[in-house]
């Protein structure tokens, strides 16, 4: 059970004097450039064809990706060339071009990952492996909730004691909070995290009075401070769980392969709530593992990087993946947003393999609750996958590395390339249907020209692209049907059926609304706008009907404005276009149905877009909510600034917890945030509503600065002036 106040309040006292992290080995990591490589790179792989791919499995999935790209394109171009091809039609063809291969690539991967789940690999182990390297488990966190990081930690922690192996693993806390209350709390909660596992673990919290370049920021400045200290480090994300045996096996694998700079697990969603999260959850359970165990098997060891759930080797990691600033603003220069698939590509590029474990389990994270909810993370991912064309043609990549930083732009330039391609297909229609043709032209001809396209083909590569589309889900459909203990587990094949058919639909309405969403993120980056880095809510997902209104408002009336366009033509054409349009029409009740916790419940309970982790949670999973509303209640009255002020031994611990690097360096620039926190320590006359005095902002800085902490403290906690008490 959690401790009571009093409790608490004795290990406050118990714990002054202790430490937040251990002691500092500096050591570089150093921007890498992308016009040149290091000296001494690429390495010499340690075992003989250590860092070597198969190239007949790039053959096949490539190659055949390939072949049915020109066999399509050929297709489309037969169709156009009945009657000539006009300009308008050579615009349809390209972008058709274009996103075929695009569909193409995932289709030919997804068959190979088919093959290999039915065939049913079994899990590589290294267990005869003693572990005699350390590792560092890192949980960067910015502005989360503490009681689900802390709670996570404390309860992986703690299978980790159990499993025996927790000598070769230190946690740490990495936090980049900028709000002052959510960084008070998280010291509250660390207090408790530490006096529960202090016996058996080791773990560790610092906090950064400034988030320069975000997470990989975060992580980079731990490198720089204690990496020198660990073999490898593994990340994790502030809603990630893992399996101590996959903690284990990670680190057992990564020991046996010296060449392995990372090897990235592929988690499962968990958790979710809303019928959004749960189905993103339910496609990527039975979908995901097609997709990914196909990557893994092609891609071999020129995998890729998702940002967490992963193990890095910490040697590649600061020789090789520092990442340069890139030149001019953002949001196309400044830090790289989307680290990860760049740290993968330089890690290779340096002659150390990446490579996805698509045959281990246990990893875990969630899921954003509603459509607003991934349209926030999917802007931010957006801008950082478009600044991947600056990263591209960068020297010594190899050409798997370029096409995963290719699929990632792809990913959200593919919605712009799809709607206009349907806005390219509805002006054909239009113009066949208004503008007059002009049968005869200037030159002499026996015959006219007829507008004519082969319709009966055009209908069959209409089928064969759909096909070719849906393909991976159709593999994951009818692996999971074959599955019978897992089906069921699911509730039996009715349920199963059940589920597929309402995961198609919703995401059949779902998807014109991203593809917009997309569509618009683009733009907007285009035009010069940053994205910020909002947290993100990882629960209930409602929001109120004004504002859903207000967010789907172009949604709503690019479709009444395509529908119109459509009706002009005939109803047939709008019955095409009625998948498309359908979302669009209805995408404020949509998006409201989907992000509500409440009808996500109901579903739930009909076992409705259920996973094998839903019905039988993992133990790590319940322990970690069982613990996660314990803390929740311990910090439920947080400290306050005031409260540091007037209790010395609160003081003297926050001040043990707090970062202990300088602000700055004797002499280096002082920044307008620091001077104006400055200014207002040196004006104000008693602590009574000194929260008042300074802005958010401010007082986070002012929590991490000791000087001035004490500074405030000896302030009188009134001011009095001539016998009569003022409040400052």
């Amino acid at each position: 059970m959690m401790q009571t106040e009093s409790t608490i309040s004795d290990i406050e006292t118990t714990l002054v004097g202790g430490t937040a992290m251990p002691l500092e080995r500096p050591s570089p990591m150093e921007p890498q450039s992308l016009r040149a490589l290091s000296e001494g790179m690429p390495r010499k792989s340690i075992i003989a064809n250590g860092v070597k791919s198969d190239g007949l499995r790039r053959l096949l999935v490539v190659g055949s990706a390939a072949i049915m790209s020109v066999m399509a394109i050929y297709e489309m171009v037969s169709v156009f060339n009945v009657g000539g091809v006009t300009p308008l039609e050579y615009i349809v063809l390209v972008l058709f071009a274009v996103n075929f291969c695009w569909i193409a690539l995932a289709f030919s991967g997804g068959i190979a990952g088919f093959i290999m789940l039915l065939k049913k690999p079994s899990t590589k182990t290294a267990e005869s492996i003693k572990l005699h390297t350390r590792t560092a488990i890192l949980m960067p966190t910015y502005n989360e909730s503490p009681d689900r990081v802390f709670a996570a930690v404390e309860v992986m922690a703690m299978a980790l004691v159990e499993s025996g192996e927790a000598h070769a693993f230190d946690w740490f806390i990495l936090s980049d909070t900028t709000d002052p209350d959510i960084a008070l709390a998280e010291e509250q909660a660390f207090l408790i995290l530490r006096h529960q596992v202090s016996k058996d673990a080791r773990v560790y919290y610092r906090r950064r009075r400034k988030n320069d370049a975000r997470k990989a920021g975060n992580v980079g400045d731990f490198c720089k401070r204690w990496g020198a200290r660990y073999d490898h480090l593994l990340v994790l994300d502030a809603d990630s769980l893992m399996e101590t045996h996959t903690i284990v096996s990670l680190a057992q694998r990564m020991q046996a392969d010296p060449d392995a700079g990372l090897i990235q697990t592929i988690p499962y969603l968990i958790n979710g709530n809303t019928l959004m999260a749960r189905l993103q959850q339910f496609a990527a359970r039975i979908y995901g593992p097609v997709i990914g165990t196909g990557l893994s098997w092609w891609a071999d060891k020129e995998g890729n990087f998702w940002g967490h759930n992963a193990i890095i080797r910490t040697q590649a990691f600061m020789s090789a993946a520092g990442l340069p600033n890139l030149a001019g603003k953002p949001p196309f220069g400044g830090h790289i947003m989307s680290h990860d698939f760049v740290e993968a590509a330089l890690i290779r590029r340096a002659g150390w393999s990446v490579v996805i474990a698509a045959d281990l389990p246990g990893s875990y994270e969630e899921c954003p609750p509603s459509i607003i909810d991934l349209a926030v993370r999917d802007r931010r991912w957006c801008q950082g996958n478009l600044q991947h064309s600056r990263v591209l043609f960068a020297k010594g990549l190899h050409w798997v590395s370029r096409l995963h930083l290719l699929s990632g732009i792809m990913a959200y330039l593919s919605s712009s390339f799809w709607l206009l391609l349907i806005l390219s297909g509805l002006m054909l229609a239009l113009q066949a249907h208004f503008i007059r043709p002009e049968y005869f032209t200037d030159q002499f001809s026996l015959f006219p020209t007829w507008p004519v396209m082969d319709s009966d083909r055009a209908l069959r590569l209409f089928y064969i692209t759909m096909g070719i589309l849906f393909g991976p889900k159709i593999f994951g459909v009818l692996l999971l049907l074959k599955n019978s203990k897992m089906s069921r587990q699911l509730g039996g094949r009715d349920k199963v059926i059940i589920s597929i058919v309402v995961e198609v639909i919703l995401s059949a309405l779902i998807a014109p609304i991203m593809m917009l969403i997309h569509c618009g993120a683009v733009i907007s980056i285009l035009a010069g706008r940053d994205s910020g880095w909002a947290p993100q809510r990882r629960d209930d997902g409602s929001l109120p009907w004004l504002t859903l209104t207000y967010r789907h408002r172009w949604h709503m009336l690019i479709g009444v404005l395509l529908g119109y366009a459509a009706v002009l033509d005939s109803l047939t054409l709008l019955a095409w276009m009625s998948p498309a349009l359908i979302g669009l029409w209805l995408a404020v009740p949509l998006s409201a149905m989907t992000g509500s916790e409440r009808l996500g419940l109901w579903v739930k309970r009909m076992h409705i877009l259920a996973t094998p982790e839903e019905i039988c949670p993992p133990k790590l999973s319940l322990e970690s909510l069982s613990r996660r509303e314990e803390y929740s209640n311990a910090i439920a009255q947080p400290w306050t600034l005031s409260r540091l002020l007037q209790d010395p031994e609160l003081m003297a611990l926050h001040l043990d917890i707090i970062d202990k690097r300088p602000h700055r360096l004797p002499g280096s620039a002082v920044e307008s945030l620091e001077a104006i926190t400055r200014v207002k320590v040196q004006e104000a006359q008693c602590q009574y509503s000194i929260t008042d005095l300074f802005t958010r902002q401010e007082l986070a800085y002012l929590l991490g600065n000791p000087l001035l902490l004490k500074q405030l403290q000896k302030l009188p906690e009134q001011y009095v002036t001539e016998g009569i008490v003022s409040f400052c």
